[in-house]
């Protein structure tokens, strides 16, 4: 049973806990080894048996965020602003409703298991989203590929290497009247950072992925070198299947870091004369030839197409996203765009094509 995700059920609807104790243990990836319905029990139950996870009520969340180190995702009969608010402040990793989500919730429990991969010390996928001219969008790819990848039963956590704006903070919702970590805690202890410190550090999004906030800050951004984001990446990798680093706009040394430090590099165009400009100084300065994927974002009606990717290039854009209406008002508010849409279709497709790059 070593290959098992051992969880704890922390809901206090008897007839919700019953279910959904007879649907994870049915799928063999997990086996539930206690239920508990108030907080007594929750608490007892976490501290003797040290769980991989922890699926817990929104009530009971808080409680389960503050005295585990396992995984925690949280679980409700239905979608509500304080249901979610609840998930988001205990930390949990991720948000289902149930039934309707129960597969998601079942691959969410596997994900809790470190694979044997990690565990034998392979290093996790990093992707660098990268857009050299301002305005192509780097951020909302990036948030919106994080929470992709993370569809596809794969851990997933979003690096923000914009240190002084700090952008993605706010992309993705995170509480701004509440102290946050940020990769400020976390580099004095890359050198001897467990699973533990890294769930305590990172900020989880009700999609599933969890995210390494950049500080926001000048002065604090000014004492992190590029060894330090080097470092910080690796230990990132070491204890996740993929690291999405959102790389800022800029050819100094952090942004070289990130870059140098990815597996592969999603560059970000639009379809202009300058974005193509800029983004061909990148490739040549950066190195970036061999291992870059050109992603055509806010596709709209111009004189440059798509194809002209290709001819500028030499290869065709891994991607083509199209103008969403709805994606700016969503980036003010915090919110994701649903990949139900055609912009989300379009950037599932893409992590597709990313993982199968891969292998």
């Amino acid at each position: 049973m070593d290959d098992v995700t051992r969880v704890v059920l922390g809901l206090e609807e008897p007839g919700v806990a019953e279910e959904v104790m007879h649907f994870l243990d049915r799928g063999g990836k997990a086996r539930v080894v206690a239920t508990a319905s108030d907080e007594r029990q929750l608490a007892e139950a976490v501290r003797q048996l040290e769980p991989d996870a922890i699926v817990a009520s929104p009530g009971l969340a808080r409680l389960a965020g503050s005295i585990s180190g396992g995984v925690l995702l949280a679980l409700d009969t239905a979608e509500s602003v304080r249901s979610l608010r609840g998930a988001i402040r205990a930390g949990a990793r991720g948000f289902y409703v149930w039934p309707s989500e129960r597969e998601e919730l079942a691959g969410a429990t596997a994900r809790a298991l470190p694979s044997a991969d990690r565990v034998a010390g392979k290093r996790g996928l990093v992707l660098a989203v990268y857009g050299p001219r301002g305005g192509s969008g780097t951020t909302f790819l990036a948030t919106h590929l994080a929470a992709a990848l993370a569809r596809r039963d794969r851990s997933c956590v979003l690096v923000d290497l914009d240190l002084a704006f700090a952008d993605v903070t706010h992309a993705v919702g995170a509480p701004t009247d509440e102290p946050l970590r940020t990769i400020v805690d976390i580099i004095p202890l890359v050198d001897e950072l467990s699973t533990r410190h890294l769930d305590e550090i990172l900020w989880a999004h009700a999609d599933g992925f969890r995210v390494l906030l950049a500080p926001g800050d000048q002065v604090a951004a000014a004492r992190i070198d590029a060894d330090a984001v080097r470092s910080t990446i690796d230990a990132v990798a070491a204890r996740t299947d993929i690291v999405v680093l959102h790389v800022p706009r800029g050819m100094d040394d952090v942004t070289r870091a990130g870059l140098g430090s990815a597996a592969r590099v999603v560059l970000v165009l639009q379809l202009d004369v300058l974005s193509f400009r800029a983004a061909k100084r990148a490739v040549s300065s950066m190195r970036l030839d061999d291992r870059c994927d050109f992603v055509v974002n806010l596709a709209r009606r111009s004189e440059i197409v798509p194809a002209d990717v290709e001819r500028a290039f030499g290869r065709p854009a891994a991607a083509v996203i199209p103008v969403d209406r709805n994606a700016r008002r969503a980036q003010d508010r915090g919110r994701l765009l649903s990949f139900r849409g055609r912009t989300g279709r379009a950037i599932d497709r893409l992590a597709d094509r990313l993982l199968e790059t891969q292998g």
